[in-house]
């Protein structure tokens, strides 16, 4: 390890010995691992080699057609092949890539493609009727289809299989460079573009690799989505880092997530609490040979005790590993290290070797052990800043800290632990009410399937307690049997004052998280 001077004036702890730039990183997977599985789906299987025949032919055809170093390309794809594909013909061509989620609508795609002035957008078929119009974004000149020619797209299966001998270079991309625009699912105003670089992400996939012991031997499983930093910068290029195989999951259900995890004899994956619950709940893992299956990390939401004990019993070789982070860290920050989750549930792990971490107080004051404050994290994986919105880089971004917005704490031990978001705490008559505590407490009541706290708006008081409860499958439940659940947990301000019971899923983003501001808006 060794400090080093990035983005002008931000001095960072990094690992010295790093790929400079993710092609780079790219072909070295290629030339270890040449006859090897790069990329394996429901549908075939990409070897290495096979794969960066692919991305130069894409690459070159992009080229050709005026992609080049710093322009930004979307990329509306899914978990399938061609993702991987698209993104390293990109970062061939020193490309800016923005992956975008799938479920993403016509006035969404609109903002992204013309905030970040994409000049080229790679998408699904499928995804044809929700694309603006062409006269809506005047500086997206080049469209290619995925699934054949559409509206004038070019098709991609066309570009890939039929263009000619390769003959532009790879572009030798500075590690300060951006390589990635990837778009905040905040719960308040339009999505910021978190700017990733190729630093960065080396720095990140070489950190995990490490704090994972992931090898050429592991195979990763997407099952969230590719776009997603999750799903990119914690099991995509990890693979490519350590020179293992990529195992994508074009949509998640129970069987299908467990019937690839079986044919791949994957060994690695990284997946929101609410998928391991759905295993126990809807299977008999003992049906599934999941012995290849060593580390399963998980984030986004606490994991009830008794799911990491079910899990336990019935997966001996699964490592659980809980880690924290975000798109602004360009993924984890803190992990719980390998085979340490006994008694330590509660916390997100201990901060990983590049990171600083700061807890602080409003004043912006270094807080003690144990004591509840902001979280300001400098590590070399935080994010240059927001694209194009130099006030809100200004507002985040402080003295090479980004300010998480996350309340928590660290112990003395150096495990930290997850508190509540500041816009989350609800502030009832001068107590704080951290939602996360909780819905902590809920969680442990049988009727409970899945719960968000959020504040109600409350003339006297400022704001209250409200619970947004799905039962469990064939559970009935009523407030007064939840405040009987919380009373001898909690503090009495704490109680939930109001319930609203709900059918349907509680509303997530693609991380897993609930979206807070949708049930607020229920409350008016």
């Amino acid at each position: 390890m060794r400090d080093e001077m990035h983005f002008g004036d931000r001095v960072v702890r990094c690992f010295a010995e790093r790929h400079e730039n993710l092609w780079q990183m790219f072909e070295a997977a290629v030339a270890a691992r040449a006859g090897e599985d790069a990329v394996i789906t429901p549908h075939g299987r990409l070897s290495y080699d096979v794969l960066r025949s692919q991305v130069e032919r894409l690459a070159d055809a992009l080229g050709s057609r005026g992609v080049g170093p710093g322009d930004r390309v979307a990329m509306l794809i899914g978990n399938r092949a061609e993702f991987v594909v698209t993104f390293f013909a990109l970062v061939r061509l020193g490309a800016i890539a923005v992956p975008l989620g799938m479920r993403l609508r016509e006035p969404e795609l609109e903002f992204i493609l013309n905030q970040c002035g994409a000049m080229g957008l790679v998408f699904e078929a499928g995804k044809a009727g929700d694309l603006p119009a062409p006269e809506t974004i005047p500086a997206l000149t080049l469209r290619v289809g995925l699934d054949g020619e559409r509206d004038g797209a070019l098709a991609y299966q066309e570009l890939v299989e039929g263009a000619p001998p390769l003959s532009l270079p790879p572009h030798e991309a500075d590690g300060d460079d951006v390589a990635v625009l990837l778009y905040t699912s905040g719960t308040t105003g339009r999505p910021k573009a978190a700017e990733l670089t190729h630093f960065g992400i080396a720095q990140q996939t070489r950190q995990i690799v490490s704090c994972l012991g992931l090898t050429a031997a592991d195979r990763g499983l997407i099952a969230v989505p590719a776009s997603h930093v999750t799903g990119l910068v914690a099991v995509m290029l990890p693979m490519f880092e350590a020179g293992g195989g990529v195992v994508l999951l074009p949509e998640f259900s129970t069987e299908g997530f467990l019937a690839l995890a079986v044919e791949a004899r994957v060994t690695y994956t990284f997946i929101v609490p609410a998928m391991y619950n759905l295993f126990l709940l809807q299977t008999d893992l003992r049906d599934y040979d999941l012995s290849n299956w060593r580390v399963g990390g998980f984030g986004g939401a606490p994991m009830p005790v008794a799911t990491i004990e079910a899990l336990a019993r019935l997966v001996p070789s699964l490592g659980l590993v809980n880690g924290y982070g975000a798109t602004e860290t360009t993924s984890t920050v803190t992990v719980i290290p390998l085979g340490d989750i006994a008694g330590n549930e509660a916390s997100v792990g201990r901060v990983m070797p590049t990171v600083d971490l700061v807890v602080m107080d409003e004043a912006g004051q270094a807080l003690p052990p144990g004591t509840p404050g902001e979280l300001w994290w400098r590590t070399p994986t935080t994010v240059r800043g927001y694209w194009d919105n130099p006030s809100a880089t200004s507002e985040n971004f402080v003295g090479g800290y980004w300010r998480s917005g996350d309340i928590g704490t660290i112990s003395p031990e150096g495990y930290v632990f997850l508190h509540d978001r500041l816009k989350d705490m609800i502030n009832r008559g001068g107590y704080k009410v951290f939602s996360a505590e909780v819905e902590n407490v809920l969680m442990g009541h049988a009727g409970v399937g899945e719960v968000a706290i959020v504040a109600q708006p409350d003339s006297v008081l400022g704001e209250r307690v409200h619970a947004f409860v799905k039962p469990a499958p064939g559970a009935g439940i009523d407030l007064e049997a939840l405040r009987t659940h919380c009373a001898p947990l909690l503090s009495d301000y704490k109680l939930p004052e109001a319930l609203t019971l709900v059918e349907e899923s509680l509303p997530r983003n693609a991380n897993g998280k609930v979206k807070k501001d949708e049930l607020r808006e229920k409350l008016g």
